[in-house]
């Protein structure tokens, strides 16, 4: 029998990004990390928004992950927008060390078979196309 320690328990964002994920197995997944301080975040979510709506019957699903210290700094940022996808707080950032965040916003665009396949760290206007570009391919596969 081999002894070695058991692996520690799952936070609780970590339990649910982990079941979206299994529930969205053979769907397009946009993974969106945000925080209510960082203003491209602000103008990121009317896109994300916008892309769930035109491309969600085709099986895109977004997943927008908060790691706010304090849920009512993100509570007071989402009364700004009429959300369409879930959203997961993680104020102890603990699924973004696990995605190695390099800057705010943070978004990975994740196959049907659940491979990341696109990684986009900021928002930028100009590459809005580009960003579409990958959700269309993605879910023509």
């Amino acid at each position: 029998m081999a002894e070695h320690p058991s692996p520690p328990p799952l936070a609780a964002s970590q339990q649910q990004l982990s079941k979206l994920l299994n529930q969205y197995k053979g769907q397009v997944v946009l993974l969106d990390f945000w925080a209510s301080w960082c203003s491209p975040c602000r103008r990121s979510f009317p896109w994300f928004i916008a892309m769930q709506s035109k491309y969600q019957q085709q099986g895109l699903k977004v997943i927008a992950v908060n790691i706010d210290v304090e849920r009512s700094d993100a509570d007071a940022f989402l009364t700004e927008f009429a959300v369409n996808f879930n959203i997961i707080y993680d104020p102890d950032a603990v699924i973004g060390k696990q995605y190695q965040l390099k800057g705010m916003p943070s978004s990975f665009l994740i196959d049907k078979e659940g491979v990341v396949r696109f990684q986009h760290t900021g928002f930028v206007a100009d590459k809005l196309d580009l960003y579409e570009s990958h959700i269309k391919e993605l879910i023509a596969k």
